[in-house]
């Protein structure tokens, strides 16, 4: 008991201090013209140019600027924690304190594609926001760079093939502080923070927006005075995953939220999933719409592997003992962010997103195997409706609940994420829109009339895969019955198909 109360007395702490953590050119034409651009590149400031020929030492024995076609090939991380391996447990040296805190894991993401590339470069850093990042921007710590710097040195160095940022969450967003709050609130039984930060979270995204476009603008810039025309490499654009959700009790092997770190209202776990991540990750698909960088939408991407699910890609709060107590800002600062297998799942997103040749993309876990796969277009777009030609009602996950056995009924349209539908048409299997891990399902696979379908966590069975034919939707393994909306609020049970619109989905 005393060991339990000293805990929470730690949580409290930690919780209170939680938001200051929070293509190659190988023709001789195109030699002659890389010779042509690197010798058009602006000259970087007496500074930066000293920097940039040490490092050139240590890459090519001495401190000269290479032409393009005799460099070596680069990909480049720019941005806050979520990038820069805050969370991982293992970071560069230099950046675990005590004056530099910026967690550069050499587990990040950036550093484990599969891209090819000689050298890799993360200067994100733990807590930036775009200020930090811009040109004229200022320095988060002395003896840290400006990233947009950073990258000026790197890609004079060597011939960047990808830029990847991801920004926006320190600035009007404040993901750091809102997440202390709704975790002091939870341990200290103050109530739910959805209702403080709800009515005010679109606005903040909208006041992020300009600020990460004009970011996104100045990495163009910093790339064109290095002497890169766009086509010559790819800049990404990505947004947070929700590293939490309320589906963490079907987790046969929960521990509890105490063991497991997913501390929180139940409540603010499903406004967290299902309204701010998206919202935000709709921000950064404005972003690059308007700048022209490559999106890839990453918010579904740990659906199923949330804090205190089997197999989770983020670590809950985390309280590091090593650091005096009580524990401060720096303490609990890798809470709630992707651990060793989260940036694995980045890193191969990443990979297929730079293979693919597509400019917006997004990246989930559908298939409940751990490999996450990369399709065509932006989640936002993916999703249906499937409105009952008889009663024009949707089929509705009962209470916009996600927890396995909930079922579904035909209910009033309204356009709510609980009436949206994916169809994985590789798979044969149907998303709901609430999380990429449930699907419709056929419960003990009983294909008999009457039988009422759920939602379960996915799996690829039989018993979640489906055929649509002619507007109906019928059972893999069953094609003689469909899915059946008899009355308005009414479950989707089996029925031998006859052709009625009451069979019929639109």
């Amino acid at each position: 008991m005393r060991r339990t109360r000293r805990r929470l007395r730690c949580m409290v702490a930690a919780a209170a201090a939680l938001a200051a953590g929070l293509g190659g050119m190988t023709t001789t034409a195109q030699a002659a013209a890389d010779e042509t651009r690197v010798a058009s590149s602006l000259p970087l400031p007496p500074e930066l140019e000293s920097i940039r020929a040490a490092e050139a030492v240590k890459l090519y024995g001495s401190p000269a600027e290479r032409p393009p076609a005799e460099r070596k090939t680069g990909l480049i991380s720019l941005g806050d924690s979520e990038i820069s391996g805050e969370g991982v447990g293992t970071y560069e040296p230099g950046t675990n304190g005590p004056d530099n805190w910026c967690h550069r894991s050499p587990d990040a993401a950036i550093h484990r594609t599969g891209i090819a590339a000689d050298v890799t470069y993360n200067v994100s850093c733990s807590g930036a926001y775009t200020g930090n990042i811009r040109i004229g921007g200022s320095k988060q710590y002395a003896d840290e760079l400006v990233q947009s710097d950073n990258l000026a040195i790197k890609a004079r160095n060597t011939r960047i093939k990808m830029v990847l940022l991801v920004a926006g969450a320190n600035d009007d967003l404040q993901f750091g502080p809102v997440m202390t709050d709704c975790v002091t609130r939870y341990v200290l039984i103050q109530g739910p923070c959805e209702p403080k930060y709800a009515p005010g979270w679109q606005a903040r995204v909208d006041g992020l927006v300009p600020k990460v476009e004009q970011t996104v603008r100045d990495l163009r810039t910093v790339m064109h005075d290095a002497g890169y025309a766009d086509g010559d490499y790819k800049l990404v654009v990505m947004g947070y995953p929700s590293p939490i959700g309320p589906d963490f009790r079907d987790n046969p092997g929960f521990p509890g939220k105490l063991i497991c770190g997913g501390m929180g209202y139940d409540s603010d776990t499903v406004w967290g999933r299902n309204t701010a991540v998206p919202a935000f990750e709709r921000g950064m698909r404005r972003v690059a719409q308007s700048t022209g960088a490559v999106y890839l939408d990453n918010s579904r991407l740990f659906h199923g592997h949330e804090v205190c699910m089997e197999d989770t890609w983020a670590r809950g709060l985390y309280i590091d003992l090593s650091n005096p107590f009580p524990p401060d800002s720096n303490s609990v600062r890798q809470s709630f962010h992707p651990n060793v297998r989260g940036h694995a799942a980045f890193a191969s997103c990443l990979t297929q997103l730079y293979n693919s040749g597509l400019r917006e993309a997004s990246c989930a876990d559908a298939a409940s195997s751990g490999k996450p796969a990369l399709y065509a277009g932006a989640w936002d777009d993916a999703y249906r409706p499937l409105r009952n030609e008889a009663t024009g009602s949707c089929v509705d996950v009962a209470g916009a609940v996600s927890r396995n056995g909930t079922g579904v009924a035909g209910w009033d349209c309204h356009g709510g994420r609980n009436q949206g539908w994916w169809y994985d048409e590789a798979r044969r299997s149907l998303h709901t829109e609430l999380t990429q891990d449930r699907c419709l399902d056929v419960p003990g696979g009983s294909y008999t009339a009457g039988t009422a379908a759920i939602v379960w966590n996915c799996h690829g069975g039989a018993n979640q895969q489906f055929v649509r034919t002619g507007g109906t939707v019928r059972p893999a393994s069953a094609t003689g019955l469909c899915l059946t909306v008899a009355a308005a609020w009414d479950a989707v049970r089996l029925q031998p198909c006859t052709g009625g619109p009451n069979q019929r989905f639109g």
